[in-house]
């Protein structure tokens, strides 16, 4: 059985480069994300702002960069990978927010703990929507 011409998987050098600049974004982002946890610790026990703000932020950047790229700009193939996969996905950091909430538990903070859990998602996922929103705004005017 053949594969339809639009379902089949690239290959080769096209794939390649994909896990290439994913790899290379995603070590760009989990750097830039490690330098912000060592430049602002959180304190033993209490709420993990760096972390919590990386998320934010890197939840905001990713609204904007995805309405950028899918509705205003044609961006070369590999821009969406290495950015959005590569260097978004490796800045932000859900693993850690999991780690710092068992370590919340752990150390006795289960309200910390609950008020993290909550505020992250939120937050996170508020993010995300003002920025797509406000950069689509911001396009309709450009485009009046």
């Amino acid at each position: 059985m053949t594969v339809p011409q639009a379902r089949r998987r690239p290959g080769g050098t096209g794939r390649l480069q994909e896990v290439a600049v994913v790899a290379l974004g995603g070590g760009l982002g989990a750097v830039a994300r490690y330098a912000a946890l060592q430049w602002w610790p959180a304190r033993a026990g209490g709420f993990p702002w760096t972390t919590f703000w990386v998320n934010v932020v890197g939840c905001a950047a990713i609204g904007l960069f995805l309405v950028l790229i899918t509705e205003a700009l044609t961006v070369h193939r590999l821009v969406r990978p290495f950015f959005g996969t590569g260097v978004l996905g490796g800045f932000t950091t859900f693993s850690t927010y999991a780690v710092d909430l068992q370590g919340l538990l752990e150390a006795g903070h289960p309200r910390t703990a609950l008020a993290y859990l909550a505020a992250t998602v939120l937050a996170a996922l508020t993010a995300v929507w003002l920025a797509a929103t406000a950069t689509r705004r911001v396009l309709i005017r450009r485009h009046r």
